[in-house]
């Protein structure tokens, strides 16, 4: 037998990443369950007992005459439009923790990701209540931001002054002395460490005042702050008000255009309503809407306007295209603005890992006569600059991600009737091409 210490399931990380498997389990809003299957069948010692046996059988005929016996459940989302945002607002609880717990649709507004404002402030209510110092994600990103400025400070500062000592050492013994930026005078990443916040004093109390809550016990209970009320210290420890207004959860989840059709047609998952009447939009609604959401409104002027139509190269269809293809591969796609491109790509969540492709949207027409007659003015539809292309390369090279370039190809208008973008059918004249872009680095690319 071997010696080596069996690692329990709920120590370390292990137990937090049991903890997201089970609260990430599912991919999709919609569950897949075998309704044939029961306890009774899967209690039997005998892996070919008849009951299993039958159940198998019987999938199998229904599936030669096109049924089964899965049963979906659909959880039935509902949503409302936001044309200003451009964005689907989830405001109901249990349908925005369902969008995010499978498949990580969306993200909080008030939130960097998942929607976790309520959690956050009710955390930091019940912190300040008990005297307690626990930090949310964003204190302590904040925290280390911080940190890392002050160790560049503190590092620099360092090296200057190892400097002006060389300098010091030429001028008043003319020998050269060549600075060490390493050393136990120089910080590192390795050694330094923050230094302690000092309290700083109160305003108005001078070197010998006392302590605001000394000084108002020594006058007869008559302090700054009334008896009883927050802040007052009762045997050292500070009492908290009790009569606090309870907390308001203002955070819905934001869903994009994108993400809110690929529900809503994909999987019929997601309800989209109309702000103004509460109304269900019906999806030919969803699908004409969107698109005009994408286009320019027109400018006022004396003459007569008319509505601009759909185009094949609207915003919302090349970037759906790109996401739904990315969808249906089975990665989590979300957006990457953050990094300069359009969208970042997760194995299985931001829960998880981190992205490992960073994908720009580059439009391509079939026809290049259909780019000089349009108004759409597409982003990246003209050749990158090096400069940019390079930009965008390094920026995401540093944070380990590998630059795609997906070109969606725009069919022309001369080969295909306008009527073809009453609906999503559409989709099966485009096409998605990826190039992928790497920095050439000849200490590490010798081979």
């Amino acid at each position: 037998m071997s010696n080596r210490k069996s690692k329990g399931p709920n120590k370390g990380g292990g137990a937090r990443r049991n903890e997201n498997n089970r609260i990430y389990a599912y991919p999709l809003p919609l569950i897949f369950s075998d309704s044939s299957s029961s306890p009774s069948s899967s209690s039997s010692s005998s892996p070919s007992s008849l009951s299993t046996t039958t159940n198998r059988v019987r999938r199998s005929l229904l599936g030669l005459i096109g049924l089964s016996t899965t049963k979906v459940l659909n959880p039935h989302c509902e949503g409302y439009l936001d044309v200003s945002t451009r964005s689907v607002w989830v405001v109901t609880h249990r349908d925005a923790e369902i969008l995010w717990r499978r498949g990580f649709f969306g993200k909080g507004n008030l939130s960097r990701s998942e929607p976790s404002w309520f959690v956050r402030q009710m955390k930091d209510r019940n912190t300040r209540r008990v005297g307690g110092s626990t930090m949310t994600s964003e204190e302590l990103r904040e925290k280390r931001r911080a940190e890392r400025r002050q160790f560049k400070l503190d590092r620099a500062e360092a090296i200057a002054k190892v400097a002006q000592q060389a300098e010091e050492i030429f001028e008043t013994e003319g020998r050269v002395v060549v600075p060490v930026l390493f050393g136990p005078e120089i910080p590192s990443g390795a050694t330094w460490r923050p230094k302690p916040v000092e309290p700083q004093p109160e305003l108005g109390s001078g070197s010998g005042a006392e302590p605001p809550h000394l000084s108002s016990a020594n006058a007869g209970g008559s302090g700054l702050l009334p008896e009883g009320g927050a802040g007052t210290e009762v045997n050292g420890e500070e009492k908290v008000d009790d009569d606090e207004e309870p907390l308001e959860d203002m955070e819905h989840l934001q869903l994009t255009l994108q993400e809110a059709f690929f529900l809503a047609w994909n999987f019929d998952c997601l309800t989209i309503l109309d702000p103004e009447t509460d109304e269900p939009l019906s999806l030919h609604e969803i699908w004409t809407t969107f698109q005009q959401i994408y286009l320019a409104p027109p400018i006022p002027t004396l003459l007569p306007t008319q509505t601009p139509g759909l185009e094949f190269d609207n915003p919302f269809l090349i970037h759906y295209a790109v996401y739904h293809h990315y969808r249906s591969l089975g990665w989590v796609v979300k957006s990457g603005l953050k990094f300069c491109v359009d969208y970042l790509l997760y194995k299985r969540g931001p829960v998880f890992t981190h992205a490992e492709f960073s994908i720009v949207v580059c439009p391509v027409y079939e026809d290049p006569a259909d780019q000089e007659v349009s108004v759409t003015h597409l982003q990246n539809a003209s050749p990158f600059t090096w400069s940019w292309l390079g930009t965008i390369n390094r920026a995401n090279s540093q944070v380990m991600k590998t630059l795609v370039l997906a070109y969606v190809t725009i069919p022309a208008r001369s080969r295909l009737s306008k009527e073809l973008l009453s609906s999503p059918a559409c989709f099966a004249h485009y096409s998605v091409r990826e190039v992928i872009v790497r920095r050439f680095i000849p200490a590490r690319m010798r081979d």
